[in-house]
């Protein structure tokens, strides 16, 4: 039986990589900062020492064309883990990416492969303002050749960081800042979880909360506040956003009739818009009901009190949750409703 070991995010991120470097010699670590003191934010820790420079090594500021000599070491045999401390500036290499790596395979008729990980850190902290705080996954999930994963909790951040090392498509997995305060269990040994699969969180009958990296803690939050009101939610994390869980989400909707989609981004043309237009096509799901929330459409204020307008919080998923199981009711919740320490942020990063 596997001892119960509690993990920080960061560590279980770590360990993953520590585990396919000793597996694997192809493994490389890159990026900015992966070896400074710091070791983004502990989830590169160890390596540099275990394994050197050769292997483990910092880049310029120049992320098109490094991006372009990981796509170069992935093509010449090697598993490059690429690690970009900010979404945002992802945007320098969208050529790289887009027209490079996603298209490669495709374009060879399976003869090449790129094998590499792009790490990419998402999410607000303390007035990260409009340029430093995009979540732009939506863009990516446009893009056929590219793997998107986004897990929430350390167990699947080990296990998703594993498969998409070995996996031998090009994969953007997506980090939240505030994730890294997440702890939880991670077994010692080495696991590889599937892509395209969903975790429940949290079982309900009454509405289904669906949200995507942090916005998955949110809710969990936003469901306890719920409970006390009588409302049983169901909470899913998608995990992985292409391939797409949507079996999971389908049943878990069809038995609680209402879908509350809480975006890590913008609502147009986004996650939630997705899993809401499949859901109207599938001639199985009838008389639903469907909302989406997610980032207010307009660059992110840096001003913590309009930041705070910005994000959807627990309390904001929980009251529109309320009114779509009780829509002549109305309630206002609070931090009176839930304990302080479980939504004040932690930073700064």
């Amino acid at each position: 039986m596997e001892e119960a070991r509690i993990l920080t995010y960061p560590e279980a991120i770590a360990e993953a990589l520590s585990q396919e470097m000793l597996r694997d010699d192809a493994v490389i670590v890159l990026g900015q900062g992966v070896d400074d003191p710091k070791r983004i934010l502990g989830t590169t820790k160890g390596l540099l020492e275990k394994f050197g420079a050769m292997r483990v090594f910092d880049t310029p500021v120049a992320e098109d064309g490094m991006v372009g000599v990981s796509i170069g070491c992935a093509l010449a045999g090697l598993r490059p883990v690429h690690v970009h401390i900010r979404m945002d500036f992802l945007l320098l290499a969208m050529n790289q990416l887009v027209n490079m790596a996603a298209k490669m395979r495709y374009m060879y008729g399976g003869a090449l492969a790129v094998p590499l990980v792009i790490r990419v850190l998402i999410g607000k902290s303390w007035g990260q303002g409009p340029q430093h705080s995009q979540s732009l996954y939506p863009l990516f999930m446009n893009i056929p050749g590219l793997k998107i994963v986004c897990p929430t909790t350390p167990f699947d951040a080990k296990g998703c960081l594993i498969a998409s090392i070995r996996d031998d498509n090009p994969v953007v997995f997506i980090e939240h800042r505030l994730l890294y305060y997440q702890r939880g269990y991670v077994p010692e040994r080495s696991y590889s979880l599937e892509f395209g699969k969903a975790r429940i969180l949290k079982r309900g009958r009454h509405i289904t909360l669906v949200g995507v990296s942090q916005m998955a803690i949110e809710c969990l939050r936003a469901q306890r506040l719920l409970e006390d009101s009588g409302i049983e939610a169901e909470v899913i994390d998608p995990v992985s956003l292409y391939p797409l869980d949507m079996d999971t989400i389908e049943n878990s909707v069809q038995r609680t009739r209402r879908l509350l989609f809480v975006d890590n981004s913008w609502m147009p043309c986004g996650a939630g818009a997705e899993v809401i237009a499949r859901l109207m096509e599938n001639k199985k799901v009838r008389k639903i009901e469907v909302k989406r929330m997610g980032f207010a459409f307009t660059p992110c204020p840096t001003a913590p009190a309009l930041e705070d307008g910005f994000y959807p919080d627990p309390f904001s998923i929980a009251e529109t949750a309320f009114k779509m199981v009780h829509p002549n009711k109305n309630i206002i919740f609070s931090e009176k409703n839930i304990k302080k320490e479980e939504v004040e942020f932690k930073g700064p990063f």
